[in-house]
């Protein structure tokens, strides 16, 4: 199948690219292998409209809604392959291929976990999470540790002492560097002897630790870092940080001719609000780089779409 914007992802991110796209009335078509990390939001209150936040769940089921009522078929697979084609990006899925004049990347990032054994049980719970500047808030006082390398986990503890005075940096490594430990204790934070194991108990994470004592906390943030969804754009010659994020320009282009990159997989604030607006900035450069398509007087269809083969698309 062939069509105009092909959007790889159907997080956040990618659904608000469908969006617009399908609003401009272009040809678009969006696979998504259905391990957006939104959907492991149990609420989030850094939207505006939702005073009481919204689950992550929700607000992807809402998102799909509008983009199915707009047509736009959604491929439940994984993209295994991007490569250039006669002037196209073609993305190779279990069931097929796609060509595209154009390609937003929306493919996001996979948190590394601790050594809990039921994490998906605890972010459920509120015990487990990952975002501070999403969720730093709702923390307000609680007991609360940091867990990883502590070069790394140190700037997040840190953070964290504008919520609360009870805050512990749990290290995963045996780092001993001075400054950043007199940093910390400067701080008023806790630097605890190497982590051991991790487990639920009773409402709260208990943590031991290498010396055989434990402590439990309310409220547990890993700082593992992520593994980077970027190696369909970075085969490609895609410009990245060392890390995996790909680096983008003011149109969010990433160095591939027709390619773009929006959300967590390029490097910026990690926010849903920023995915939107990576969004809407790469769908209306990728339009206005399209050649201009006029109403069907017709009015049959939108132009772009293959409609005879739209029912393949959703397998």
């Amino acid at each position: 199948m062939r069509t105009e914007v092909l959007v790889i992802g159907g997080g956040p991110a990618g659904l608000m690219a469908a969006i617009y796209l399908a609003r401009f009335r272009r040809g678009v078509v969006v696979v998504d292998g259905g391990a957006s990390r939104a959907a492991l939001i149990p609420r989030s209150h850094n939207l505006p409209g939702f005073p009481n936040g919204v689950p992550g769940s929700e607000l992807l089921a809402r998102m799909q809604r509008q983009v199915e009522e707009l047509h736009v078929p959604i491929v439940r697979r994984t993209v295994s392959a991007l490569e250039t084609h006669d002037g196209d990006l073609v993305a190779t899925h279990e069931r097929g291929a796609v060509a595209a004049q154009r390609v937003i990347l929306a493919t996001g990032i996979v948190d590394k976990q601790t050594p809990l054994a039921d994490w998906r049980a605890a972010v459920r719970d509120g015990e487990l999470r990952y975002c501070p500047v999403c969720d730093g808030f709702e923390t307000i006082d609680h007991k609360i540790a940091i867990i990883g390398a502590l070069g790394h986990a140190a700037g997040k503890a840190l953070f964290m002492r504008v919520y609360s005075s009870d805050v512990t940096l749990i290290p995963i490594d045996d780092e001993q560097d001075a400054a950043k430990r007199q940093e910390l204790a400067a701080a008023g934070v806790r630097v605890t002897p190497q982590l051991h194991a991790l487990q639920r108990r009773n409402g709260a994470i208990e943590a031991s630790f290498v010396d055989g004592s434990s402590e439990r906390f309310e409220i547990v943030y890993p700082a593992m870092g992520a593994d980077v969804r970027s190696e369909l754009a970075i085969k490609l010659g895609a410009r990245h940080t060392s890390d995996g994020f790909l680096e983008v320009d003011a149109k969010q282009h990433c160095g591939v001719a027709g390619l773009y990159g929006i959300g967590d997989v390029v490097t910026d604030l990690h926010q849903i609000a920023v995915a939107f607006g990576h969004a809407a900035v790469a769908a209306c450069h990728a339009h206005h780089s399209l050649r201009m398509r006029h109403a069907d007087p017709s009015g049959q269809g939108r132009p772009g779409i293959d409609h005879n083969r739209k029912s393949l698309y959703h397998m």
